[in-house]
């Protein structure tokens, strides 16, 4: 099993937003985006498919985030793609809340 890292307490992700953790600290081949939706953590690859934005900064609601730069919109739950211009997902890694910790466990398909 992968080890999980706390990348965030809870609170420090406002609800709507994203942070990014470097792959370098995160141990994956791309940086990978933490978001807050409603009363969940979701985390994805955090680059986008289309032309390689930060999906970190992208608008997140009804379970989704949309890229900033053209509006490709990505589920959260499981990094498939919704609308174009994007025409592939992004990888969904785990995140757990355990107290007052965010923990992320990364994809095992996708650890440096």
């Amino acid at each position: 099993m992968t080890q999980g890292i706390v990348v965030a307490r809870v609170g420090e992700i406002d609800d709507g937003t994203g942070i990014t953790v470097p792959k370098e600290r995160a141990g994956t081949m791309d940086d990978v985006a933490v978001f807050h939706d409603g009363d969940r953590y979701y985390a994805l690859d955090d680059t986008c498919t289309h032309e390689e934005s930060g999906l970190a900064d992208g608008w997140v609601e009804d379970g989704c985030v949309e890229c900033p730069l053209h509006g490709a919109r990505f589920r959260l739950a499981d990094g498939a793609v919704l609308t174009p211009p994007a025409s592939s997902g992004v990888a969904a890694h785990t995140v757990r809340v355990e107290g007052t910790d965010i923990v992320l466990v990364p994809n095992p398909a996708r650890l440096a």
